[in-house]
């Protein structure tokens, strides 16, 4: 009977054991399930992502977002590089002509003149082409940003697409082809481009968001202290009037942007940043960068992460200054978001759904709930990824 019993609770045993292996290497295997720890979170498109320690200066906070499966992007082209080479082509709205490689001509369909809400897109090379909201393109009769995420793919007909005026004064122009500006408009006014679809509401945050206060001058709460980096120069309403005036008449979101008195505080507040994020992230073993969540003082409200990190580092540069634009324009705070805060905001939003869809080529989703909004742009080809995932914290 005893020896009867010994075998029954070994049996038990061993089986307990072959499943408690089988657990542990499920979580081994499985990134979203081993993101579950400490500083982990659900990602879509089944990347493991986790965020690093916060990168506050001023009222400006960055959590890196890191992942070990970055995934190859290398089979798509961005739409500064596709503009700069030529192998992309963006006109004012109207007929466009194109030569074929026969030398038959192809027209669009007729349209009546150029449209303040959408210009022709043409991508000549041999790559999908990622647009992303909120890119600023430059020339024309106005300067224009896209108003939502989509891939071009190579060898498409000629592209109504869709846009928002980020100069009002202008209406006339030399060349009707248009450059890229290696900006980003920064989020108050992406997010009316991005999220509300709505043209005045984006040229309301382009003229009304732009009175960049430091919020750190004559503020006594605020000192630095001796040798510390000086605090952007402030930019009142009053004093950007006149930016717009002697250097920016027609109001353009660029000029105003790259004017002496505005660009000199958005490049000195972009560079402590970019000194903290290199710092942070310069000891990574066999994880990359591939996005960013950010707050402005105590409030996370951003998030914009990629599907590889080459995607991140082409748009870092621009992403960044767009977020140091937008903090210059907030009141200053001594309140800082906490990594709790940065991971809850990662987590996928659930709410009103809609989603839109060109076969074969790429699937745009967005979500939302409350004040919160997310929107993901997956490539269905050359194999399903999601490119791009952003998610926004709505102002109303």
């Amino acid at each position: 009977m005893q020896v009867e019993q010994e075998k029954i609770f070994l049996s038990v045993s061993v089986g307990l054991l072959i499943l408690l292996a089988g657990v542990l290497l499920m979580t081994n295997m499985n990134p979203e399930v081993r993101a579950a720890g400490a500083k982990g979170v659900p990602a879509p498109g089944g990347q493991g992502w986790h965020l690093l320690d916060p990168i506050t200066y001023e009222n400006l906070t960055i959590f890196p977002v890191i992942s070990a499966q970055p995934a190859d992007t290398s089979d798509f082209s961005t739409l500064d590089e596709a503009l700069a080479s030529g192998d992309a082509v963006v006109t004012e709205q109207g007929d466009y002509l194109r030569r074929t490689r026969e030398g038959a001509a192809q027209t669009m369909p007729p349209r009546v003149g150029a449209q303040v809400n959408q210009l022709v897109l043409v991508n000549r090379g041999k790559r999908p082409l990622i647009l992303l909201a909120g890119e600023v393109v430059s020339g024309g009769k106005q300067d224009r940003i896209i108003g939502k995420d989509r891939i071009v793919p190579m060898g498409a007909p000629p592209l109504p697409l869709d846009v928002f005026c980020v100069e009002h004064g202008r209406w006339t122009g030399g060349s009707d082809k248009f450059a890229g500006a290696k900006m980003m408009a920064h989020p108050s006014v992406r997010e009316k481009a991005a999220v509300e679809q709505d043209q005045s509401q984006v040229w309301a945050a382009v003229r009304g968001q732009a009175s960049m206060s430091s919020n750190m001058e004559n503020n006594p709460n605020n000192r630095v202290a001796v040798g510390a980096p000086a605090p952007p120069a402030k930019l009142n309403s009053r004093s950007l009037d006149t930016v717009i005036a002697s250097e920016a008449p027609t109001q353009s979101y660029k000029q105003i942007y790259e004017s002496r008195a505005v660009g000199s505080s958005v490049e000195n507040f972009a560079e402590q940043i970019q000194r903290r994020f290199d710092r942070a992230t310069s000891g990574l073993k066999g994880e990359r960068v591939v996005g960013v969540v950010v707050a402005f003082g105590g409030e996370v409200a951003w998030s914009d992460a990629f599907a590889s990190s080459q995607l991140f580092e082409i748009y870092w540069p621009k992403l960044l200054r767009s977020y140091v634009i937008e903090a210059l324009t907030r009141h200053a705070t001594r309140e800082n978001a906490s990594l709790d805060d940065a991971r809850d905001f990662l987590h996928p939003a659930t709410g009103h759904f809609r989603e839109e869809t060109e076969p074969g080529v790429y699937r745009w989703r967005e979500s939302n709930s409350g004040k919160v909004a997310q929107i993901e742009l997956e490539a269905l080809a050359p194999k399903p990824m999601t490119l791009h995932w952003l998610k926004v914290l709505r102002a109303n």
